[in-house]
């Protein structure tokens, strides 16, 4: 049937899908809004979609709400990598579910990309403020049940991790995404465990980055290519990111620039901002104080 309908009904259909998969629920309204149609029109999405798959949602006469049920299956194809783009850059509309146009732009590939319904579920318990159970896989301790508070879903450049307050450790981790096997939503969040309380995600520390005095002969390029100014860029991290941007951008981060290799293009001049800053061991030659 979906074969038969218009493209801007599609559309709607489509995020409709997408709130129910990613939210755990939709407002009549939010459809509304969002494609500014009119109430009759948005009923008979909600009637189309109900006709396509009448197990996938309940409507909640006291909260005026449609719910996922435990039986949803998405009746569009929601991309993973794709989705978890628009996500970042809050473009989550449901339109990757039914093809955008395509433009001439390339990535590099990703080895690893989590599974859509791990991320949903992460996604529910972040918006709706729950805690979940999740089984994951550390490389210390095999398979574990955790309990988890998730706050926020972050690209590190490498993989996506979901940042937590971890029940079992007491504290704010960074787990990754693609060794969470199954995820259960759980009771509400207490408030100790909200975001405003993970302090190393709510300091941000400033970054003075250089071209590397050592490895770099024309130092005008590197600063053209990160558009510093009179040979510096500063940016602000959060603590908690500071060591997945030094390891991406390959940033010497020894106190006198001694790492050797065309891939260090970059030296972090200030070296003594990241004292008390987790995930450290990833920065490149921060544990060397000298050669």
């Amino acid at each position: 049937m979906l074969d038969t309908i218009s493209y801007a009904q599609k559309q709607r259909l489509a995020y409709i899908d997408f709130c129910l998969l990613f939210r755990g629920s939709i407002y009549r309204n939010d459809l509304i809004n969002r494609f500014e149609v009119g109430l009759s029109a948005g009923s008979r999405d909600f009637n189309l979609y109900k006709e396509l798959a009448p197990n996938n949602l309940r409507y909640d006469q006291q909260q005026k709400r449609y719910f996922q049920t435990e039986s949803f299956q998405p009746i569009f194809t929601h991309d993973p990598q794709r989705t978890l783009v628009k996500l970042a850059h809050d473009i989550s509309d449901g339109f990757d579910a039914i093809g955008d146009i395509h433009f001439p732009v390339e990535s590099s590939s990703r080895l690893n990309v989590p599974d859509i319904f791990i991320v949903a579920k992460v996604v529910q318990a972040i918006l709706n403020n729950r805690a979940i159970r999740a089984e994951y896989t550390s490389l210390s301790s095999g398979n574990t049940e955790r309990e988890l508070v998730p706050h926020a879903i972050v690209d590190n450049g490498l993989r996506w991790h979901v940042r937590a307050y971890d029940r079992k450790s007491q504290s704010f981790r960074d787990f990754v995404l693609t060794r969470v096997q199954s995820v259960e939503l759980g009771e509400s969040a207490e408030e100790f465990e909200s975001s405003e309380n993970d302090h190393d995600w709510q300091r941000l520390i400033p970054l003075q980055l250089v071209p590397h005095p050592h490895n770099i002969k024309h130092k005008s390029a590197i600063e053209r290519d990160y558009g510093m100014e009179k040979g510096l860029l500063t940016i602000e991290v959060r603590a908690a990111m500071a060591g997945y941007l030094l390891r991406r951008w390959n940033v010497d981060c020894t106190e006198n620039a001694d790492l050797k290799g065309p891939e260090y293009q970059l030296w972090l001049r200030n070296r003594v901002t990241l004292v008390d800053t987790p995930n450290l061991a990833i920065a490149p030659g921060y544990g060397v104080l000298g050669m």
